[in-house]
C-alpha cells in the first residue's frame, strides 16, 4: 500500500471518472447562478449546467475554497497516517492557494508529525490536469513521494498553456476588461490569445480578428516552443463548443501525428470567466516563452 496520496481541486478539470479510477481525492470549488449554489464535481452534467445558463445570458459567480474547508479536507486525508501532496490552481489566479497554506499551517500546529506538501503549481485548468496526470503516473510506477514532488517542481514551469477566448463580454462581466475595450473588441471580432508565463498570471500575447484566423494563429504559436512531439502528450480543451473542439483535435493530430493528443472540456470555474467558445492547447516544452 502506498504511503502517500496525491490530491487536487476541481480546477484540474480532469474527468471525475479518471480521478476516481486513479484514487485522486478532490476538493470542489463552487459556483452560483441566480442564488443557486452548485458544486464543481468534475462531472459532464455539471459542466452542462453552467454553459447552458451562460448561453441564456446568466452570469455565474465562483467562490474561493475557504481555509476551513481546506482544513477539513486535509485532516481527513491525513487521518490514516499517510503523507499528502496537494496541487491546486496557481496563486496568481486565485487566492485559494493562500487559504490552503493557512489551513496547512494550522494542521501543522495541531499535528506536528503530519506530512502535507502544498505545491505552488503555476498551472491552471488543463495545465494543472497535465501536472496531476504526470505525478500520478510516476506514483503508479512505484516512485516515492520525494521523487514525485521533485518531478512536479522541475516540470511545472515547462507546462505551456495557450488559450483563445471567443467572447470578450464574459471578461468584461467578470471585471477583467473595460466596457470600452469590450465594445471595440467585439465590433472588430477580436479574439485574444492568452499565455501563462512563469508567474502564473494570464497575459494576452496576441489579439487576432476573427475566430478562424485566431484558431490558426493559436496552432502556429505552438511552433515557438513545442519541439519534437514524438511520444509527447498534448491536451486540448474547449468550453461548450464540442464541434469546434473535435475539429481542433483533428487539426492538432494532423499537425503532430507522433504525439498523444486528447480533448477535454473546460470546467465551471475558469469557464465562468471566459464563457463558451474557448479553445486551448497544453503541452510540455523546455521552458515557457510567449
Amino acid at each position: 500500500m502506498s504511503d502517500y496520496v496525491i490530491a487536487t481541486a476541481s480546477t484540474c478539470d480532469l474527468d471525475r471518472s479518471w480521478l476516481d479510477a486513479h484514487n485522486i481525492p478532490l476538493i470542489s470549488y463552487t459556483f452560483e447562478i441566480e442564488g443557486k449554489v452548485y458544486e464543481d464535481d468534475c462531472r459532464p452534467d455539471t459542466r452542462r449546467i453552467i454553459y447552458r445558463e451562460m448561453r441564456e445570458g446568466k452570469m455565474p459567480n465562483t467562490s474561493q475554497i475557504t481555509t476551513y474547508n481546506y482544513y477539513e479536507f486535509f485532516r481527513r486525508l491525513l487521518s490514516d497516517g499517510k503523507s499528502v501532496i496537494f496541487a491546486d490552481m496557481d496563486k496568481a489566479i486565485s487566492s485559494s492557494y493562500f487559504n490552503s497554506r493557512r489551513a496547512a499551517d494550522q494542521i501543522k500546529e495541531e499535528m506536528p508529525d503530519a506530512d502535507l506538501y502544498i505545491m505552488d503549481t503555476r498551472c491552471i485548468t488543463t495545465g494543472l490536469g497535465f501536472l496531476i496526470r504526470g505525478m500520478t503516473e510516476l506514483k503508479e510506477q512505484g516512485k516515492s513521494k520525494e521523487e514525485v514532488i521533485a518531478w512536479g517542481e522541475a516540470t511545472k514551469l515547462k507546462i505551456v498553456h495557450r488559450f483563445m477566448v471567443d467572447d470578450l463580454q464574459w471578461l468584461r462581466r467578470g471585471g477583467r476588461l473595460s466596457n470600452a475595450a469590450t465594445i471595440v473588441g467585439s465590433l472588430l471580432s477580436i479574439k485574444p490569445l492568452i499565455y501563462l508565463p512563469d508567474d502564473g498570471s494570464l497575459v494576452a500575447y496576441e489579439k487576432v480578428r476573427g475566430r478562424k484566423k485566431a484558431i490558426s494563429r493559436l496552432l502556429e504559436s505552438t511552433e515557438k516552443d513545442i519541439g519534437d512531439t514524438t511520444g509527447k502528450q498534448i491536451i486540448l480543451s474547449h468550453s461548450d463548443c464540442e464541434e469546434d473542439g473535435l475539429k481542433w483535435l483533428q487539426t492538432v493530430q494532423e499537425r503532430y501525428p507522433a504525439a498523444e493528443v486528447t480533448l477535454q472540456e473546460l470546467g465551471p470555474v475558469i469557464g465562468s470567466h471566459i464563457g463558451p467558445g474557448f479553445l486551448s492547447i497544453v503541452y510540455l516544452a523546455d521552458k515557457r516563452i510567449p
